[in-house]
């Protein structure tokens, strides 16, 4: 069997606090920072529940930066990374563990206007107005007919 190794995720959710940003003694920049995602499921009597689920994430250098500058508390944001685990013991000798998701990179959700407001409207599919599309055949475009197969690569 051959040894196959993935460790990929993609997050999308709102920032749940402004990030953190810190230096380690070297210099390298670290933000931290948590998401809240959405779940939805059925409950026992069929109707739709929400839930949110939280996720800590580490981003580094540049990546840690850009988070910093430029999301705050309730930006949407979308993240690809890697889960990495943590253990420690705490104080009282106890072994804890933690799952963390580490930023390879994030991506901007929101537009500009809607990161700028502290209130951000959800999206909602009845907002959305399809393009209306002209059955006019003189705004069809033209396509040019091919007399022989001949001339295809392939």
């Amino acid at each position: 069997m051959a040894n196959f190794n993935l460790n990929k995720v993609i997050m999308g959710g709102r920032l749940t606090a402004d990030p953190e940003l810190k230096q380690t003694p070297s210099g390298v920049s670290v933000c931290t920072f948590s998401i809240a995602v959405n779940r939805r499921f059925s409950s026992k009597d069929s109707s739709q529940q929400t839930q949110a689920d939280f996720f800590n994430v580490t981003a580094w250098r540049a990546t840690a930066e850009l988070v910093s500058k430029y999301f705050r508390k309730g930006s949407s944001i979308c993240v690809i990374g890697s889960l990495q685990n943590r253990t420690w013991t705490d104080q009282q000798g106890v072994k804890r563990y933690a799952t963390d998701i580490i930023a390879d990179e994030v991506n901007f959700v929101d537009s500009r206007s809607e990161s700028a407001g502290a209130a951000q409207a959800p999206y909602t599919p009845d907002a959305y107005s399809a393009p209306s599309f002209s059955s006019d055949a003189a705004a069809a475009p033209k396509f040019e007919e091919l007399k022989t197969d001949d001339d295809l690569p392939f």
